[in-house]
């Protein structure tokens, strides 16, 4: 079992800082949020299925759009996998969406197309959206999704060579690791130039089922033939999981031709459409025009049977989508389980270390006094390896200990050189990246060996996913011993945190005493170079930590600095009781206890205010769906607010 979990900060501490920020801005920030249920079939390793939103919002009238969006998410999930629709809402990109997020998109009025070109303005200006094939894949992406469904792909407009109007899809797909399962693309597109052009962007194209006919839309026939065909979603899976085994950075396309009872329909829809684009071509409608004018065209030519075989399409994709997801979710789960490098010989566990590998350039100036202004100091310069997680792998190592190592690295110049240094080690677990460099760390030190300044690339820390980390989920349930560098993303320690308590693995502190306990012995340290150091403590409150006078802290930069008389302590703040039917997201509590407290420090108010106004503010967006609750104000949290309350005394721990 897992009897201790370390976090281990060593002296990157700004890295780490700045890797949670951006975890939390990734997945519950400003930028993009991630839904509960699909987060969590992520980690667990689950098959998902992204959905794009453009269809809710540009392609389909009110109610009719939202009930298509609701039978598609139920399509999926009756195929064993996890609906994830993307949509822009209020300026955040949303991996998924609760019901009433779905209607709020399908019955808005003033929603934005999103490509990759619009996502900077969008969520700048705080719109609400549906993502195009190109705006859905980037989503996708991040969030870790690797199948896609939709309806139809962009392509190369007819007189296209002239026009360059080419879809952003296309080259989308030539840049994003995601693979999309479409109907083919759009008859009234050029496509022949359409997967010429895929070729170009170095896309894997590839149709399902018997034929390699690529198909158009609404027709089985489009005159071109797919460079591939894969027979059923086994074979489509291993298409996949190949491409993203590969490093490629490309996506992989899967034209799906539509079902055959609506092929005869087709042949009739396809007549319109010609018809249709003759009458544009006369009215002289171009670019982004065309397909809203074709689409309300076709409703009118086909007495709306294009409409049914529209829906009918988009239903089939989304079985098919399903279907592979679900295989290619079994595939690497297979290859996991059978073929897991860190799962070779589990007869004794091992302890295991998560966190990161560094190259580290050490440069030692030979004189006192370090020269600037671009000016040549001698010393001397020697490569050497580190990285906090990496370093307590080798010092167990070397004690006889083994431990497995999850760490990330890069296809690159030194990975060859890591590899040979760490030979004693157990890196089997460690990623090795295509396309990514290995963290490197240059510190320049004086003559007498202390820090001058110091420079890092440690980006690829970020990869230490939870995702990944799950992979060796038995390891770390037997290990007698669990070390996490602080360095890895926030949410990975939470992950680990949170599979220690499902399995209740894990001597976690849970009374108060001993939690503030650990919580002390973590701010201590820092406490040397800063007064006063805030720590959050979930449903325990908060702990404000530095020099205290007469039993009061202050959180202002001077206070208590001059006194003799002042001590280190911590006094905690209990919170304010909620209960867990009331808790609705957790993801933005700590940003706004902390916005709480500056609020109030910028107003000048004293500490136990300031402190105070943090958990209201807290308390208020744990109960809303948003990260940061529409209901914080100027009024509802405020000085006078915190003074209407009654509220539990502080009480104050001696540091020393």
């Amino acid at each position: 079992m897992i009897r201790k979990i370390t976090f281990s900060m060593g002296r990157h501490v700004s890295s780490m800082a700045r890797g949670a920020t951006q975890v939390r801005r990734l997945l519950h920030g400003g930028y993009v949020r991630i839904h509960p249920s699909v987060q969590e079939a992520l980690v667990e390793g689950r098959p998902v299925v992204a959905l794009e939103s453009t269809i809710i919002t540009h392609g389909m009238a009110y109610p009719l759009n939202l009930s298509m969006a609701r039978e598609v998410e139920e399509i999926v999930r009756t195929n064993g996998a996890v609906p994830a629709t993307v949509g822009i809402l209020r300026g955040q990109i949303h991996v998924g969406l609760t019901d009433e997020e779905l209607e709020f998109l399908a019955s808005s009025k003033n929603t934005v197309k999103v490509s990759r070109r619009d996502f900077p303005f969008v969520l700048s200006q705080g719109l609400s959206g549906g993502t195009t094939v190109s705006g859905t894949m980037i989503a996708a992406h991040k969030a870790g999704i690797p199948v896609f469904v939709t309806g139809g792909i962009g392509g190369v407009h007819r007189d296209g060579e002239n026009t360059l109007d080419v879809s952003a899809d296309l080259t989308e797909l030539g840049r994003t690791p995601v693979a999309v399962v479409s109907a083919g693309a759009k008859s009234i597109l050029d496509i022949g130039r359409t997967l010429e052009y895929l070729e170009t962007q170095g896309v894997c194209v590839a149709a399902f089922g018997e034929s390699r006919e690529f198909p158009a839309f609404f027709s089985h026939q489009s005159g071109f033939q797919a460079p591939y065909n894969v027979q059923d979603e086994e074979e489509a899976a291993k298409l996949i999981d190949s491409a993203l085994g590969l490093g490629l950075s490309s996506g992989v396309l899967i034209a799906v031709p539509c079902p055959q009872e609506q092929a005869a329909e087709g042949q009739a829809i396809e007549e319109a459409i010609q018809q249709a684009l003759s009458q544009a071509r006369s009215k002289g409608i171009r670019g982004k025009e065309v397909t809203p004018f074709l689409l309300q065209k076709l409703t009118e030519l086909t007495d709306g049977k294009s409409l049914d075989s529209n829906l009918a399409l988009i239903q089939n994709n989304a079985r098919v989508g399903s279907c592979i997801a679900v295989a290619l979710s079994k595939l690497q789960k297979a290859r996991r389980n059978g073929n897991q490098p860190g799962r070779r010989d589990m007869t004794t566990p091992k302890p295991v270390v998560i966190g990161g590998i560094n190259v580290d350039f050490i440069a030692k100036a030979q004189n006192s006094e370090i020269l600037g202004g671009g000016q040549t100091n001698a010393g001397r310069v020697r490569r050497t390896f580190g990285g906090v997680g990496r370093n307590l792998a080798d010092c167990l190592s070397r004690l006889g200990q083994a431990p497995l190592l999850l760490s990330a690295v890069g296809k690159d110049e030194h990975l060859e050189s890591v590899l040979h240094y760490c030979h004693h080690m157990d890196m089997s677990g460690v990623l090795q990246l295509e396309g990514r460099s290995t963290a490197t760390y240059c510190a320049v030190v004086t003559s007498a060996g202390e820090l001058s300044v110091g420079l890092g690339d440690m980006d690829i820390h970020h990869q230490i996913t939870e995702q990944y980390v799950f992979q060796f989920k038995e390891n770390l349930c037997q290990a007698p011993l669990v070390c996490i560098d602080g360095n890895v993303p926030l949410s990975t320690i939470q992950y680990i945190c949170q599979l220690a308590r499902e399995h209740q693995l894990a001597e976690l502190p849970s009374r108060l005493e001993d939690v503030v306990q650990a919580a002390v012995a973590l701010a201590c340290p820092l406490l040397a170079h800063l007064h006063c150091v805030v720590v959050t403590l979930g449903a325990h409150g908060v702990l404000l930590c530095g020099k205290s006078l007469g039993g009061s802290i202050s959180l202002y930069p001077g206070a208590h600095q001059q006194a003799a008389a002042a001590r280190l302590c911590a006094a905690h703040y209990p919170a304010i009781p909620i209960s867990r039917e009331e808790i609705v997201n957790v993801s933005g509590a700590g940003d706004s206890l902390m916005a709480g407290i500056l609020a109030g420090m910028l107003a000048k108010h004293d500490t136990g205010t300031c402190v105070r106004m943090g958990l209201l503010a807290a308390s208020l967006s744990l109960r809303s769906y948003e990260p940061i609750s529409p209901e914080i104000s100027t009024s509802s949290v405020s000085q006078e607010q915190v003074r209407s309350r009654s509220w539990p005394e502080a009480k104050v721990w001696k540091m020393e």
